[in-house]
């Protein structure tokens, strides 16, 4: 059974999020083999005694998503980076368009596109209603305004003269750029009801999920197979160890079961999540060293 593509998580929140760790990894990843590099988005996170993070996100701030890829792509030559997701709906489509589009350019291609309507939980309402109050943008766009919102970018990406006319965005007939390094920038839908996973395996290039339960991650697959979606699908691992440390060992036979569970269920990729681990970045390379070794990638590269 083949593996799926692995993925790796940059630092973008606790104590050692910096340009450097970022660095470290970015060009660690690259130089072992390995897929893409990923960062995922988060606005806030509520203080009020009634919130509940029952998605486990991490609870100290998240550096900005594409900034932070910029930097690392900026760093490597080969690897691609991940939006692993971005809120899409915080923001204007053409203003998210020309950054994600100004970011394939620097990067020569190599961007992949995560995009979501604002989760953060795994319970009803699905989302951090705090989020939307600071982003100046009604909860009620979920849905069909994030259908908009994705059009009005793919529109942004097409040729000029670029014009949309939508229920919640406009773009009067303009010149629009910069345009994708190639014809467009795939986009890969977050979701995690089955309303929400049909709607990626309609309109995305690719569906995205979080392997809470593998059961469940079974099921979301197999949905998005069935409502006709043929695009990448990528499954993000949370890799936590026990203590303050994980032993390489460990580490590589956790990794190595839940890439089998993966490839089982039919998944493209997989992104592991290594900024959950308490260590250093350098031990964070130590690890993937012994991964790249475990699971055989391809020969080792020197980065330019």
């Amino acid at each position: 059974m083949d593996l799926p593509r692995i993925g790796v998580t940059l630092p973008n929140f606790g104590p050692h999020a910096g340009p450097d760790s970022v660095v470290t990894v970015a060009r660690a990843a690259e130089r072992l083999g390995f897929h893409a590099v990923s960062a995922s988005e988060r606005l806030l996170i509520p203080v009020d005694p009634g919130w509940s993070n029952d998605a486990g996100l991490p609870e100290s701030h998240v550096w900005d998503t594409l900034e932070l890829l910029t930097w690392a792509a900026a760093h490597t030559r080969r690897i691609r980076v991940t939006t692993g997701i971005v809120n899409a709906i915080f923001q204007a489509p053409l203003v998210l368009a020309r950054r994600l589009a100004t970011l394939d350019r620097l990067s020569r291609g190599r961007l992949d596109v995560g995009v979501g309507q604002g989760g953060g939980t795994r319970q009803p309402p699905f989302y951090i209603p705090e989020e939307f109050v600071a982003a100046g943008v009604p909860a009620a766009r979920r849905g069909g305004g994030f259908v908009e919102n994705l059009a009005a970018m793919r529109a942004c990406w097409g040729p000029d003269p670029v014009e949309f006319d939508g229920e919640h965005y406009r773009i009067p007939r303009s010149m629009v750029g910069p345009k994708p390094w190639g014809t467009t920038i795939p986009l890969f839908i977050g979701a995690l009801t089955r309303t929400t996973i049909e709607r990626a395996a309609r309109i995305g290039d690719g569906f995205i999920t979080v392997a809470v339960d593998w059961d469940d991650t079974r099921g979301q697959v197999r949905c998005y197979r069935d409502a006709g979606g043929t695009g990448t699908v990528l499954v993000s691992v949370i890799v936590q160890g026990s203590g303050d440390r994980i032993t390489a060992a460990a580490f590589t036979d956790a990794v190595r079961r839940d890439l089998d569970r993966a490839a089982a269920l039919g998944a493209d990729e997989v992104h592991l999540a290594l900024n959950f681990l308490p260590d250093h970045p350098d031990r964070q390379v130590e690890l993937l060293e012994a991964l790249a070794d475990q699971v055989g990638l391809p020969a080792r590269v020197p980065v330019p």
